[in-house]
């Protein structure tokens, strides 16, 4: 009488590892999942700001190259605002509080800041409006909020902005009620390197 066959599965020598491979599969695809939100995690922010100011999301204004070819009849009050983060020891302001501009005209505006520190000061400018959604009409072409500014102790700066509203802003339904526009500056203290080559508050070195 022939044997019965033996129902339990045949073990190879090929067939042992096969756990511990799928182990090592799903570790790196963990690690690799990992590395690639750190890597976009990094990303975000600059990705972020170039999208707003494409898009003028979130209150972003947009930069122009060119002013419009005509201004329109249609007049928006622009005003201006200003402010400083702690732990900065500048004094900020408009030299003018607002402006009547027509849609489609070229205007320039100034902003006055002064180091009220004993110790040169270098900082950046983050900048919006509001309305929010009027941030994709407002249009930039100078500012000073572009570039860093450093401040020596006791220097008066003024600052010049140079801006227009787009014209299809008339034709957008969301700006119909629009009659005021407010433009925003906050300015920030930048960590630049000191002699031992370490950041130290916005200070420049010694």
């Amino acid at each position: 009488m022939a044997n019965a066959p033996d129902p339990r599965p045949e073990t190879t020598p090929a067939s042992v590892p096969r756990p511990a491979r799928r182990h090592r599969v799903v570790a790196l695809s963990c690690a690799a999942f990992v590395a690639t939100m750190v890597g976009a995690s990094y990303a975000a922010v600059p990705l972020y700001q170039m999208f707003c100011q494409v898009t003028g999301f979130g209150g972003a204004t947009k930069v122009a190259a060119a002013a419009p070819e005509k201004a329109l009849d249609r007049e928006v009050e622009i005003r201006f605002d200003a402010n400083v983060a702690p732990g900065l020891a500048w004094s900020f302001e408009p030299e003018q509080r607002s402006v009547t501009v027509r849609v489609g005209e070229t205007k320039l505006a100034f902003y006055k800041a002064t180091n009220r520190s004993s110790e040169p000061v270098t900082a950046t400018a983050t900048y919006n409006v509001a309305p929010a959604q009027s941030g994709y009409h407002f249009a930039k072409m100078q500012c000073f909020c572009f570039e860093e500014q450093t401040l020596q102790p006791g220097e008066t700066l003024d600052m010049p902005v140079v801006f227009f509203v787009d014209p299809a802003f008339v034709e957008d339904p969301e700006m119909k009620g629009v009659k005021t526009i407010t433009l925003s500056y906050t300015f920030f203290p930048k960590a630049t390197p000191v002699a031992a080559g370490k950041a130290k508050d916005g200070k420049a070195p010694l």
